[in-house]
């Protein structure tokens, strides 16, 4: 088990109030978006469960449930908001159809890095907006940050892409607000789950894809079939994930399980991160070495086109939603002074 979450635990068990009676008993039946084979993406989960477990003096358990044996992963807000389950552990940009505002709580093109995501997120007003989202929009979910990871991969394909128009008719899954860049730009795009896109690009539903990072991505394969994988991940600089309890069901809870729940989902934002950069550079070394796989790099013009596309699509979405505009220019409005820190206290990355 990583230090910091043993430790976290330790802490809490020293410190922790006297075991509950069984009435305080609380068990959290979590079906999840992400396979727990997926490092970083789907195996943080389980050990927050253990943590859960551990620190509360077994009062308080979490049970996990594989993507679709409970709840399809597309259906876990809903299903989490009316109390069929009391828990859920996915990412907000699946949320997209239902709430505009709701991939800026995932990823954002051209967006912070999970360094700056947190800060905005704890320090800034991101977790009061956060909540306000889904309260706003009618759902009865109380919404944790739990995990994070770094940079994506941009994609799979076939074939190179040297200029914009080699874009153009692509049929690609992809995510959140960098997929209505894809649109922008002549691709269709569907939001397949990660168990779904290895049978689509092989049947040829899809001509290409985006998922997660490479060693996640080795996971399911995509090297079998496209050789071509393109950095850097413009779309998801960093990629937060949430644990949503039902709020009536996190209202009734002791005070010392919700200091429970917080404090093991915040260890696991560290934990989740650094488990993600670990483990990258060695299945990039992989595809290079053993599966005949050519890492590319997006070119100027590629990136200049992402990012003006991108601008256009913020422009819009905030035109069209008042929420999305809010948090928007709150998330701005901090990057805009996390800048001067950024641009003057980190070495320059050329």
């Amino acid at each position: 088990m990583k230090t910091t979450l043993t430790s976290l635990a330790v802490a809490a068990s020293l410190l922790a109030a006297p075991v509950a009676h069984a009435a305080d008993k609380m068990l959290l039946k979590t079906p999840i978006a992400f396979s727990t084979a997926l490092p970083g993406l789907g195996s943080p989960i389980p050990r927050v469960a253990e943590q859960l477990d551990l620190m509360s003096g077994g009062t308080l358990k979490m049970k996990v449930y594989e993507p679709g044996k409970l709840v399809p992963p597309f259906e876990i807000l809903d299903a989490v908001s009316s109390g069929k389950i009391n828990s859920g552990y996915t990412t907000a940009g699946y949320w997209a159809g239902k709430i505009p505002a709701a991939p800026l709580f995932s990823a954002v093109p051209f967006g912070p890095e999970a360094g700056e995501y947190m800060a905005w997120l704890y320090y800034g007003n991101g977790m009061n907006l956060y909540q306000e989202m889904y309260d706003q929009a009618g759902f009865n979910v109380h919404v944790i940050p739990c995990a994070i990871i770094a940079p994506e991969t941009s994609g799979w394909f076939a074939n190179e892409i040297n200029s914009p128009e080699d874009l153009n008719g692509l049929k690609m899954r992809f995510f959140g607000l960098g997929g209505e860049v894809m649109q922008k730009l002549g691709v269709a795009t569907s939001l397949l789950p990660g168990g779904e896109i290895f049978p689509a690009l092989e049947k040829g539903a899809i001509d290409a894809t985006e998922f997660s990072m490479p060693a996640i991505d080795a996971r399911l394969g995509f090297h079998k079939l496209v050789k071509y994988n393109y950095f850097p991940g413009w779309h998801q600089q960093a990629t937060v994930f949430e644990l949503m309890i039902n709020k009536d069901v996190w209202n009734e809870a002791s005070d010392q399980h919700k200091a429970i729940i917080e404090n093991a989902c915040k260890a696991s934002m560290a934990d989740s991160f650094a488990e993600g950069e670990a483990i990258q550079h060695a299945a990039l070394l992989d595809n290079v070495e053993n599966n005949g796989v050519q890492i590319k790099q997006w070119n100027d013009e590629m990136l200049s086109t992402f990012r003006a596309t991108w601008e256009e699509v913020a422009a819009e979405q905030a035109a069209n939603d008042e929420f999305f505009a809010k948090v928007l220019a709150d998330m701005n409005e901090f990057r805009d002074g996390y800048a001067v820190w950024k641009e003057n206290a980190f070495l320059p990355r050329k």
